[in-house]
């Protein structure tokens, strides 16, 4: 199936159009048309080869919803014309102990990511949504509530899921005291996703400048991270804080604000974080974790928790010719809150 899209062709060089071609169908396979596709941070990292082991040329994108075009003649879950989407995870053994827990995202033996990853049965390697088509095996493809806005659910399929999955595996619900680390395309959603739980929801901040946002978004305040005296006084007073922050940062500043058995959990940075200090650690009996995006069923069980809820992402529509631009604000931290590529776009670029 012959494609186009937009991909990278070394760390150094801008996206630009792409023509490649996708697998034909397998059996259990589903074609799909893409009509949106998400820009999360991770795509610029690998572009860049940020975290060492991107192959060239690389389409990113595993934030995507489309509609069913073809299925293969073993594939029964999704029709033609369904509205679906894809997130970071297109295969796994299927097999293990921690697949068939449905947590894919641990396979034993490897997930295969959306793109940069290697087909379980051709090895090679996997091509993402920045792209007019894909093709994905129908246990990794899910459903789209109807009374979701298909425009925004985009950012779900990764910036949602990396945030829901610890506040569910952290129990997160009425009366819990969360602190959210980072405002941004991760932190934004887990304001609303922890507000919508029943959390009651602090939002850390360097400056006073979002507290506006945070409150519009469900937190229910903003603590200034760098006034020392409001610090010491919040300690001891949260049971969870989900960091965001994708880049190396301090922990130690907000170790002693959890309370005993309180957990701090990381799904920004990929990489080193400051020396954290293992007082607050050793006294409190308290934790720091992380997590990875989530199964696919628990991906299922939030598309339904936000449809059921009316949460969706605040995004910032672009073209697909946009994107090396989109990238250089992502940067900078402007944007508000994730950007989403109408591959319409593509398709008139083409023409």
């Amino acid at each position: 199936m012959k494609t186009i899209g937009y991909a990278a062709q070394s760390a150094e060089t801008p996206l630009a159009p792409f023509a490649f071609d996708r697998r034909e169908l397998r059996g259990n396979d589903v074609a799909i048309e893409i009509l949106y596709c998400g820009v999360c941070h991770s795509d610029l990292h690998t572009a860049r080869n940020d975290w060492g082991g991107t192959v060239y040329p690389i389409v990113p994108g595993h934030e995507i919803v489309g509609r069913v075009t073809a299925v293969g003649p073993e594939a029964g879950r999704h029709a033609v014309g369904e509205v679906v989407a894809v997130g970071c995870l297109v295969d796994s053994c299927k097999h293990c102990d921690q697949c068939e827990r449905d947590l894919e995202n641990y396979c034993r033996n490897g997930w295969v990511g959306t793109y940069n990853g290697k087909d379980k049965i051709t090895g090679e390697i996997t091509q993402g949504g920045y792209a007019r088509d894909i093709v994905v095996r129908e246990d990794f493809v899910l459903k789209v509530p109807q009374n979701l806005d298909v425009a925004k659910v985009a950012p779900l399929l990764c910036a949602g899921i990396t945030t829901y999955s610890p506040l569910r595996e952290w129990n997160v619900g009425e009366g819990s005291r969360v602190g959210v680390i980072g405002l941004g395309g991760l932190g934004h959603m887990a304001v609303k996703l922890a507000a919508a739980m029943g959390a009651d929801v602090t939002v850390f901040s360097r400056s006073p400048g979002k507290e506006a946002d945070a409150l519009e978004l469900g937190a229910n305040r903003v603590l200034i991270s760098s006034d020392a005296e409001a610090m010491t006084a919040a300690a001891s007073s949260f049971d969870f804080i989900i960091d965001t922050v994708p880049v190396k940062h301090d922990l130690n500043p907000y170790l002693p604000l959890l309370d005993v058995d309180g957990s701090l959990v990381l799904v920004g940075q990929i990489g080193p974080v400051d020396e954290p200090i293992t007082t607050p650690l050793v006294f409190g009996r308290r934790r720091v974790a992380g997590s990875l995006i989530g199964g696919i069923a628990e991906t299922q069980e939030m598309l339904a928790f936000c449809a059921e809820k009316n949460i969706l992402p605040e995004v910032e529509m672009i073209r697909m010719d946009e994107i090396n631009h989109a990238y250089e604000r992502m940067e900078k931290s402007d944007v508000h809150y994730r950007f989403v590529i109408d591959m319409a776009t593509l398709e008139a670029e083409a023409a």
